[in-house]
């Protein structure tokens, strides 16, 4: 049994010790914003944070988690409204969106430790793939959500989803339990 912290639920596993995080999160926990691209810890797509870290999930087992903090992209911000989310709307970052979640998620941890990034941060920390090749939007919405975070510009949010996180499960129809006929 893994116990650990995620988006600031505590959870407990009953999972082998092995079983990277990527799947923990995503089956066992239906958390799939974070994606899966390459398992090898290449790509990023499945970055999430680890005690404020940006860390690729698919290369860390749960059982080396034990009493670790661990954010997904659903727990970056309920309604858009973080700085990096903002900035992605407002720069038109998303192209295809599949690395979008992994790539928001290593830029919010680039940002938390340093508030205004040169580029050759950006280029230190961001090693996520974007097969779109978005990446100069990528480094302008970096730096707009420095500006952000600074409070030297304001962007508007993205409409909210549609859905709060907390009822996702139950309107995912393969994850609700059927009732027999009356």
């Amino acid at each position: 049994m893994t116990r650990f912290t995620v988006n600031g639920q505590p959870i407990r596993y009953l999972l082998d010790p092995e079983t990277p995080l990527l799947w923990a999160l995503r089956d066992a926990s239906n958390l799939t914003g974070t994606k899966y691209g390459c398992g090898a810890g290449l790509c990023g797509a499945c970055t999430v944070h680890v005690d404020g870290n940006a860390v690729r999930s698919c290369q860390v087992a749960i059982g080396t988690l034990e009493g670790s903090f661990v954010a997904t992209i659903e727990a970056l911000s309920r309604d858009r409204g973080h700085p990096v989310q903002q900035a992605w709307i407002a720069e038109a970052v998303p192209q295809c969106g599949y690395c979008q979640s992994g790539m928001i998620m290593a830029a919010a941890a680039l940002l938390a430790r340093n508030g205004n990034p040169s580029d050759g941060d950006i280029d230190a920390a961001i090693t996520n793939i974007c097969r779109c090749g978005t990446y100069p939007r990528i480094r302008r919405a970096i730096r707009a959500a420095a500006a952000v975070a600074a409070g030297r510009v304001t962007l508007e949010g993205g409409p909210a989803p549609g859905i709060d996180p907390a009822d996702a499960t139950r309107a995912v129809p393969a994850m609700t339990v059927a009732r027999p006929p009356e």
